[in-house]
C-alpha cells in the first residue's frame, strides 16, 4: 500500500509541475537608429499593450495611446509612433520628432 501511495504522489506532483510551468510570453525586441543619432531598444510582449524602451541609458515604459494611423506609445516625456507602413518616429527630452529605422542584426 505504501508503494501505491508513493507512485500516486509522484504522478500528482509531476503533472502539477507540468501544468503549472506555462510557456513564457512571446516577445519581440527591436533596435532602432534615428536620423539625429539617437539609438534605442524597444520590447513588446504578447498580452501587454505597453512598449518597453531603453533610451538614453534609461528604461521607460510607454502606454499605448489612441492613434489615427498605426500605433502610438507615450509616457515619461517620450513618444514613439509606428506607422502602418513601418515608418517609425520618436520624440524625447524636448528634442524634435526624428525618423528612425530598425538596425538589422547580422546573420550568424
Amino acid at each position: 500500500m505504501g508503494r501505491h501511495k508513493a507512485i500516486v504522489l509522484a504522478i500528482t506532483m509531476l503533472s502539477g509541475g507540468i501544468i503549472g510551468a506555462g510557456q513564457a510570453d512571446a516577445q519581440t525586441f527591436r533596435t532602432y537608429r534615428c536620423v539625429d543619432g539617437t539609438q534605442f531598444i524597444v520590447g513588446f510582449y504578447d498580452h501587454d499593450k505597453r512598449a518597453f524602451l531603453q533610451i538614453d541609458g534609461e528604461p521607460v515604459t510607454l502606454e499605448k495611446r489612441l492613434a489615427l494611423s498605426g500605433t502610438r506609445y507615450s509616457g515619461a516625456g517620450v513618444t514613439l509612433r509606428i506607422g502602418k507602413t513601418g515608418a517609425t518616429t520618436v520624440k524625447h527630452l524636448k528634442r524634435p520628432v526624428t525618423a528612425c529605422t530598425v538596425i538589422e542584426k547580422p546573420a550568424l
